[in-house]
């Protein structure tokens, strides 16, 4: 099934947030909204230093909602600055402009079926070069020695072939990828053609990490 309670749609909102950082101080300022949904939410240009779990508040206009800090880039990545967060207060919706109705995940039982390799959930960024010269930044939900799981609100279309730079710690690790299968408003699923002995050896040790039986990192990769 999939990785996300809902859709998101990627829009830049600027938000003031609030509360208490990591110090026990005192903080209020502005951010800008990377992807929301309907009761979670990815902000970027964070400055505070913020604890896991920490409720903090989000006013945007004249709503003012409390969210749950789920995770926290890592600093000297590409996720630096940004947090991911979830309302505690379902039933007070924060944004004034439409989202994508809460719905079940509908990716398909089959593809995860044939999957050789397990996945394991993470939150890496990656780069997403395709063949006519553009690129994207985005984020991978889970990762396996044989692809990953790509969230992007438009998907690309099956077989379309990538070069994907995946950031692990302040690195990031090459492969030629395919789209196998995409799932309009939530994601891609891509397949690892071409990657090199050293790349792989790295992810399979980050693979390590981040198991069912691995502690949970402090911070996002």
């Amino acid at each position: 099934m999939g990785r996300r309670r809902e859709p998101r749609k990627e829009i830049g909102a600027t938000v003031r947030i609030f509360g208490t950082n990591s110090s026990g101080q005192v903080f209020s300022e502005n951010a800008v909204t990377v992807n929301v949904s309907q009761q979670g939410a990815e902000l970027s240009g964070v400055q505070a230093e913020l604890n896991l779990d920490e409720i903090i508040g989000l006013t945007y206009g004249k709503n003012r909602v409390h969210f749950r800090v789920k995770w926290v880039g890592k600093p000297g990545t590409p996720k630096a600055g940004h947090v991911g967060l979830v309302n505690v207060s379902p039933e007070k919706p924060l944004w004034d402009f439409p989202l994508p109705s809460p719905a079940p995940d509908n990716h398909q039982p089959r593809v995860a079926e044939q999957r050789k390799h397990p996945r394991f959930k993470c939150h890496n960024s990656v780069e997403l070069h395709t063949r006519d010269g553009a690129s994207f930044w985005a984020t991978i939900s889970d990762l396996s020695v044989g692809g990953c799981y790509v969230e992007v609100a438009i998907p690309f279309p099956r077989g379309t072939k990538l070069k994907m730079a995946i950031w692990i710690g302040e690195t990031k690790h090459w492969a030629d990828c395919e789209v196998a299968y995409s799932t309009p408003g939530s994601g891609t699923g891509v397949m690892f053609n071409r990657i090199s002995e050293p790349d792989l050896e790295r992810i399979r040790q980050f693979l390590g990490t981040i198991g069912p039986f691995a502690k949970k990192p402090t911070y996002e990769q």
